[in-house]
């Protein structure tokens, strides 16, 4: 176009501009003849001219006496152009806001963050803890911001900031100072049922993913409440479900019972803690979950540190309120970063860790804070076992787990000065020689691996401090029943009195050292010894075969162990020894199930039984169709374990029994009429609802396991268990015990019509004529 026509349409264009609702005039004349079409073209037309109109209305024109004036003028509209109700140019207008905002805001930040980000930001500034309430003018319960102010405005910042995607300092820093918000926004809309929960999250993860790592972790640190970086909601607001799915903020309501308000601050704090957690684990492949979760264990370094240092005011004398009150809140605040690691390691411990460099940061943390405060006194317990698990990591890196790099061994050597304190002022000596070892491996590049390493990679030595882990002399640790002063101190004595098999000479220093380890008072070191022994045997490792007997024995006194992973490991490996020699274990383990152990209370000998009895049931399935020269004995023990006095027992051997049935099938033979009159009568007379139960559940897998071949095994108590059933499915209390008759006479008729109704098949038969 010619220049004279192009000053005169932008004098005209300015002229209107400056007039009232002269920006949406504006817009809608140039975006006239679009319709936001979904092709690539008109979307690429649209992105152009919105681009255009941007710039247009960002420049100041030479009509307007002042850029403050224009700026003034133009921005409330702008703003109004974000909440265009019609749906079909709103996504245009969006748009062009959203440019014409970012565009002022890098040329003009200044009067942009007075006139444009102010405003919008305001429903959420105004319940801010930065801002100056006049709350004696409010009364309590009146509405601060409206539910439908408040909704909008989260919808705009999400407009603006996320989906405009500017990472300008000027737009995060004004973001920033509403964050707090819009999390306790986002806290409250998680315990509720509202549609700001999605725009909140979005706006937080936009954030914290375009920010600097130092500016996100000190963010994060705000809105845990361990600084204040970021304002949050002033604590006489408070956020109340709105009538449209939304929520509104109003003056909190004085609480005067001091417990109830106690509770609900402790709620709000844990609701925060929930809501954090559940926020980074959004953030993993980033590594800005790992960054705080080593940035929080270092602040709990530094509050042990200061809580040690600090005097007790509660305990000496003459302290000054002041005092008490520092006091009060270091306590609080320790109080809280345990909380959120506790937290971060249940919600985000799996992969919370990217790279080798945070792995270094967290054990750095963990060694720091065993140099500084030694495991002594009542937490000594929990320290120690979270050393062992650092170093044990430390070793598995080490030896192997991860594929290291020359780089990666440079970010490990910063850890070498941490081990080398460590292993000439930690208080246990094993300790000490497995931080030496780590020094040597990481110096050396893994090419000097001293032996502890490995048993450390499987968590063997993840002991507490003064127990009698392992002698110079590799010898196994005496038993509690002879009296270790060591063991007695340290709290941990065995349930088992006997005590621990001595490896002879025949054993390598390798099985031997996981012998002494079957031992161990922790149990996940336990249960590690137990299935490495268990992995041997599968093997049918020779040193490990030449010490059956000893391995039998470690493998039943762990089998009385009250930890279920230590005791579940035994079972696993008294059953893969059983299943090699069952000729040899089997009676053993027999004559063990059928005579309680002598010395024990009834529970824990029926405990005891019970577990024996799922060992006998492994060895059942391990040895399949060879279990039939093992059938008189297994029975023989099932059915006297169903005439204890414990009722728990009973049950438990009749479930033993059933499958037992099930998998002999036809081998049954005659000892099936011992079988049904055990199940007969425990059904009709037993008082427990339970053993019941199990024994009709015996009828039900003993016609399962002989499906066609009910009538021929079972043809002379077949009448009999079927009255039984019936007295059952009539006469039965018990609901779950009729739901198992019904199972069975379910079985049995099915099995009974194929047998007199056998399904009719065509067969093609080709006769030859003479």
């Amino acid at each position: 176009a010619p220049a004279w026509l192009r000053r005169l349409c932008g004098h005209l264009l300015s002229e209107r501009l400056l007039r009232p609702s002269g920006v949406q005039a504006v817009v809608r004349g140039v975006l006239e003849g679009t319709d936001g079409g979904a092709g690539a073209e008109a979307a690429a037309l649209d992105w152009r001219k919105c681009d255009a109109i941007g710039k247009i209305l960002a420049a100041c024109p030479q009509q307007c006496l002042s850029l403050e004036d224009y700026y003034r003028q133009v921005c409330p509209q702008i703003l109004d152009l974000l909440h265009i109700q019609d749906k079909v140019a709103a996504r245009q207008f969006q748009r062009v806001a959203t440019t014409t905002l970012l565009t002022m805001a890098r040329e003009q930040p200044q009067l942009a963050e007075r006139h444009l980000l102010q405003p919008l930001l305001a429903p959420l500034r105004r319940c801010s803890e930065a801002a100056e309430l006049a709350l004696e003018d409010l009364t309590a319960g009146a509405v601060l911001v409206p539910e439908a102010e408040l909704g909008t405005c989260v919808e705009d910042v999400l407009k603006v900031y996320v989906v405009g995607n500017d990472s300008s300092s000027l737009l995060l820093g004004s973001l920033q100072s509403v964050l707090g918000v819009v999390f306790s926004l986002y806290s409250f809309a998680k315990q509720n049922v509202s549609y700001l929960r999605s725009p909140c999250q979005d706006i937080l993860l936009w954030f914290l993913e375009k920010a600097e790592r130092e500016q996100s972790l000190a963010v994060l640190e705000g809105l845990a409440g361990l600084s204040s970086h970021v304002p949050t909601l002033h604590p006489q607001c408070q956020l109340r479900v709105g009538s449209e799915g939304g929520a509104a903020i109003i003056v909190e309501e004085t609480i005067s019972d001091e417990d109830e308000a106690l509770y609900q601050k402790i709620c709000l704090e844990q609701c925060h803690v929930e809501s954090l957690v559940e926020l980074l684990s959004h953030c993993q492949k980033s590594g800005l979950a790992g960054d705080f979760f080593i940035h929080c264990l270092k602040e709990l370094t530094q509050v042990a540190a200061e809580d040690e240092a600090a005097p007790n005011p509660a305990v000496e004398p003459g302290g000054s309120l002041l005092e008490l009150e520092q006091d009060q809140a270091r306590q609080g605040r320790k109080l809280l970063v345990l909380q959120l690691v506790a937290a971060l390691c249940q919600g985000v411990s799996d992969t919370v860790f990217t790279d080798i460099v945070q792995v270094q940061q967290f054990l750095a943390a963990v060694l720091q804070r065993a140099c500084a405060h030694p495991a002594r006194g009542p937490g000594a317990a929990a320290e120690a076992q979270t050393l062992a698990m650092a170093m044990g990591l430390v070793a598995a890196v080490l030896g192997g787990a991860v594929q290291l790099k020359s780089s990666d061994f440079a970010v490990l050597k910063q850890l070498v000065p941490l081990l080398e304190e460590l292993s000439h002022t930690y208080p246990e000596p094993l300790t000490q020689e497995l931080a030496s070892d780590l020094r040597i491996a990481i110096l050396t590049h893994g090419a000097c691996s001293p032996g502890t390493l490995g048993t450390a990679a499987h968590g063997v030595l993840g002991r507490q401090p003064g127990t009698a882990a392992r002698s110079p002399a590799g010898r196994a640790p005496s038993s509690p029943a002879h009296g270790d002063s060591s063991t007695e101190q340290s709290g941990c004595r065995e349930p088992s009195a006997s005590p621990a098999p001595h490896a002879d000479s025949l054993a390598p220093g390798g099985l031997q050292e996981l012998l002494v380890s079957a031992y161990d008072p922790q149990p996940p070191s336990r249960a590690a010894a137990l299935r490495h022994l268990a992995s041997l045997v599968t093997r049918r490792d020779p040193d490990a075969m030449r010490l059956q007997e000893k391995l039998l024995q470690v493998f039943l006194e762990n089998v009385q162990h009250e930890d279920a992973f230590v005791y579940l490991s035994a079972i696993q490996g008294v059953a893969l020894l059983s299943s090699e020699y069952p000729e040899r274990i089997l009676p053993v383990l027999l004559a063990q199930y059928e005579r309680p152990a002598q010395g024990k209370e009834d529970t824990m000998a029926a405990v005891t039984r019970m577990k024996l009895g799922e060992v006998l049931m492994r060895v059942t399935r391990a040895l399949g169709d060879m279990v039939f020269q093992h059938r008189e004995p297994l029975i023989h023990a099932f059915l006297w374990g169903a005439r204890d006095p414990d009722g728990a027992l009973r049950a438990s051997s009749l479930s033993n029994l059933g499958e037992l049935c099930q998998h002999l099938g036809f081998q049954l033979g005659s000892i099936i009429q011992e079988v049904t009159c055990c199940v007969t009568a425990i059904a009709r007379t037993d008082p427990e609802a339970e053993v019941r139960r199990a024994a009709v559940h015996v009828v039900v897998l003993l016609l399962r396991g002989l499906s066609e071949k009910v009538t021929e095994v079972l043809r002379d108590v077949l009448l009999d268990l079927y009255r039984l059933l019936k007295h059952v499915a009539t006469a039965e209390r018990d609901a779950a015990t009729v739901l198992h008759a019904q199972l069975a006479l379910e079985e049995l008729d099915s099995a009974m019509r194929r047998v007199l109704f056998p399904p009719q098949t065509l067969e093609k038969k080709i006769v030859v004529l003479p």
